[in-house]
């Protein structure tokens, strides 16, 4: 019976002693100093609206509704006034919402997904809570040329050409 009881605890120790162990793997060193990798991130969130020759900057915001949009670009869309309130445009793909608030109050200049029509709506006066709105960014400037135009406006979305720092030169 000793042989038993004595082995009973050698069994205990060891597990013991295995369940305290946190060292690295063998052959794994961990690393004096860790270093963390951020996610990719397009550093340029700026677009352009071209709208009958004028053309209009805007910055988007984070996350993955303002990506997928991003994404599409160069991109033509028709444009045309809904609820005199915003210009609304059917996307060619629906936008990923994941992440986003269940619903969005948007202001004048807002850039916004409406994602149970998958449509884009571009807000030039202002407008309560929706449910599935989502921003997509903000003008940088006034949109009051957007609440002028009548009837259909055929608009092209582009990337804005990064900025480039000062003593560099573009190519």
């Amino acid at each position: 019976m000793p042989t038993l009881e004595r082995s009973a605890q050698m069994l205990a120790a060891v597990l013991t002693l295995a369940a305290c162990d946190r060292a690295a793997p063998t052959g794994i060193q961990p690393s004096a100093n860790p270093t963390t990798v951020a996610p990719a991130k397009d550093e340029n969130m700026k677009i352009k609206m071209h709208l009958d020759g004028e053309v209009l900057t805007a910055t988007l915001a984070e996350g993955a509704a303002p990506r997928d949009f991003l994404a599409l670009l160069p991109l033509e869309l028709t444009l045309r006034d809904y609820a005199s309130t915003e210009k609304v445009g059917d996307l060619p793909a629906r936008l990923s919402i994941e992440g986003a608030p269940p619903g969005f109050d948007p202001d004048v200049g807002d850039i916004t997904y409406y994602a149970p029509w998958g449509n884009l709506a571009i807000f030039y006066r202002d407008f309560g809570f929706a449910q599935g709105l989502v921003k997509l960014g903000r003008f940088d400037s006034n949109v009051d040329e957007l609440a002028r135009k009548q009837g259909e406006l055929n608009v092209r979305f582009e990337r804005a050409q990064p900025s480039t720092p000062a003593g560099e030169r573009s190519p």
